[in-house]
């Protein structure tokens, strides 16, 4: 029986190997199935039934059990897999196959901006949002510019001269154009359409004018202006971890000082500068922070830097402007 069962063996095999497989493995598989089936009734038969009286006990050489189980399994797999070849399992949701793409051209939900000073752009003022590559170059370059003493007209044109070389001119006469009114009085900016254009598609003076006006809100985020009929002034910057909320103000009841309380939405640290003097603290988790410098005499400016170093390594800079 063991040269019958390896003989078995290389003809399934070389069933598996042929190119015809398709149309017989039916009918092969079902007349394989039934040997095997009658092979494994006769060899459990003959492990537990007790011989008859007086009748000769079936025997077995050894290896002849494990083979067809071997070869039952061989079958059993072969099956399965013909099975899963015609009738694919579905998932939950479908009623029928379906393909479904590699990558999505237009993905259906917005993703998470990956710069944790982004999402303030969803409080400027805009007619439409810019993409996050630009935004962040504008406030970068805001950023630099902010301590400048030049008029905020030329600033918002060196704010946004390096997207648009060679264009000065037009960029001065629409920068005097959102320094005097909103975008919604200004004509160059009406000519923006209405339907969700991308930045890209826009026209070059509708870029420029779009620009100028988020250099010009963000300019004004990030300065604190005080005097004496408004010694307190109130900031709030929108990041991806929560609202950064900032209150600046001059006491000078006492000891003259200037003071900067700040609500932090994860841990972070507040340095504020002014004319070679520095403080700073530090806060290992969200909450109120709080720092101050004493001043006998107001500087011309002051900075303060917030620093989370959860969302970026680059630290959010406010100049204050005092003029009491």
């Amino acid at each position: 029986m063991n040269s019958d069962s390896e003989s078995l063996q290389h003809q399934c095999l070389d069933w598996l190997l042929t190119d015809n497989v398709k149309n017989n493995e039916q009918l092969s598989v079902c007349e394989e199935n039934d040997g095997v089936e009658n092979l494994l009734k006769e060899a459990t038969a003959s492990k537990s039934s007790e011989p008859k009286l007086g009748g000769t006990p079936q025997t077995f050489q050894l290896g002849e059990i494990p083979t067809v189980q071997d070869r039952f399994q061989a079958v059993l797999k072969r099956r399965l897999q013909i099975q899963v070849q015609d009738h694919p399992p579905l998932f939950p949701w479908e009623t029928q196959l379906i393909d479904y793409p590699d990558f999505v051209d237009e993905p259906s939900m917005t993703l998470v901006p990956t710069w944790g000073w982004m999402v303030q752009q969803s409080k400027l003022n805009l007619p439409r949002p810019l993409p996050e590559k630009v935004f962040r170059q504008l406030l970068e370059q805001c950023q630099a510019l902010v301590t400048s003493s030049v008029p905020l007209g030329a600033k918002l044109v060196q704010v946004v001269e390096n997207f648009f070389p060679n264009e000065s001119q037009a960029l001065n006469d629409i920068a005097g154009l959102v320094l005097r009114s909103t975008y919604r009085s200004v004509n160059t900016l009406e000519t923006i359409p209405n339907i969700q254009s991308d930045y890209s598609d826009l026209q070059p003076r509708q870029q420029m004018a779009l620009s100028l006006l988020a250099a010009k809100q963000l300019l004004e985020n990030l300065t604190l202006p005080l005097s004496a009929t408004s010694p307190v002034v109130e900031r709030q910057w929108l990041t991806s971890v929560g609202n950064l909320n900032i209150r600046v103000e001059y006491q000078s009841v006492g000891i003259t000082k200037l003071l900067v309380q700040a609500e932090l939405p994860v841990k972070g640290t507040l340095t504020l500068r002014g004319s070679g003097t520095l403080a700073m603290a530090t806060s290992s988790t969200s909450g109120y922070l709080s720092v101050e410098l004493g001043c006998e005499q107001l500087n011309p400016t002051y900075t303060l830097e917030v620093e989370f170093p959860e969302i970026d390594q680059q630290p959010l800079l406010f100049v204050i402007n005092p003029t009491i």
